[in-house]
């Protein structure tokens, strides 16, 4: 992936990694368009960042994402590089008959989310230079949350589905997926000070210094984050569950 003179979309853009993301893109010098529900967050991530643009986007609305995309590229025709970050994670309980309303919010921003935006830009994208496309999805998508469980599922179904983007758009676009652990953000209730969890700075930090590689990996893959994804090439993806959970559990009930 080329690390300058790109036009970048990052969705989720106004916070946590989605908006280190765009500070540091843009301090590479590209032209970085940050998008999300909360105008206000936006306009507080690019402030004082010529070249930063901010614009409103509803994930959950599959007539808003295809408005949305013929606004981007209408205002920003040198688009060529998209970063699927936008997403929400919930906790939820298995063991009881529940509403389902958090899950189906999750499945819709974090999977229907970046599917349609991805089918709106995809023959855009296929038409600029050097074009490449980044979803970011999770170590939860390696070994899943039991708290986090549709979460956990969605961020593997997108890991699939970028397996099977990279081969479909082979010699078009680059694609890469970019794996966080679980790391400083506001993501969920306490988890920007959770103990045991990688600060955002250091996470970015790595990731950027990653991404500078030539060639670009496919997967961004910082070290933290090495535990969940070969759990199970390495033979021990029940042993990570079982420590993953424990140590999750033992986090949050630090923070009460």
């Amino acid at each position: 992936m080329k690390m300058q003179g790109n036009t970048i979309l990052i969705t989720g853009g106004g916070s946590g990694i989605g908006k280190a993301l765009a500070h540091r893109f843009h301090d590479l010098g590209n032209r970085v368009i940050v998008a999300g529900r909360r105008k206000d967050v936006l306009q507080e991530a690019i402030s004082g960042r010529p070249d930063m643009h901010a614009m409103t986007f509803d994930a959950d609305s599959a007539a808003g994402v295809a408005d949305f995309a013929r606004q981007v590229t209408s205002e920003h025709p040198a688009l060529n590089v998209l970063i699927n970050n936008a997403g929400i994670m919930r906790l939820e309980s298995l063991d009881r008959q529940r509403d389902l309303a958090d899950a189906e919010a999750t499945v819709a921003t974090n999977l229907l989310g970046p599917i349609r935006l991805t089918d709106a830009l995809v023959e855009h994208l296929g038409r600029q230079p050097d074009a490449a496309l980044v979803n970011v999805t999770s170590g939860l998508a390696f070994v899943p949350l039991v708290a986090a469980p549709t979460y956990s599922a969605t961020k593997a179904a997108m890991h699939s589905y970028t397996v099977a983007l990279r081969e479909a758009l082979k010699d078009k676009i680059e694609v890469i997926e970019l794996v966080p652990p679980a790391v400083q953000t506001d993501l969920t209730p306490g988890q920007s000070t959770r103990p045991g969890y990688l600060p955002l700075v250091d996470f970015i930090d790595e990731v950027m210094t990653l991404f500078q590689q030539q060639p670009t990996p496919r997967e961004i893959l910082v070290q933290r984050v090495a535990f969940q994804r070969q759990a199970e090439a390495e033979h021990r993806f029940d042993e990570a569950v079982a420590t993953l959970n424990d140590m999750a559990r033992k986090a949050r009930e630090a923070q009460r």
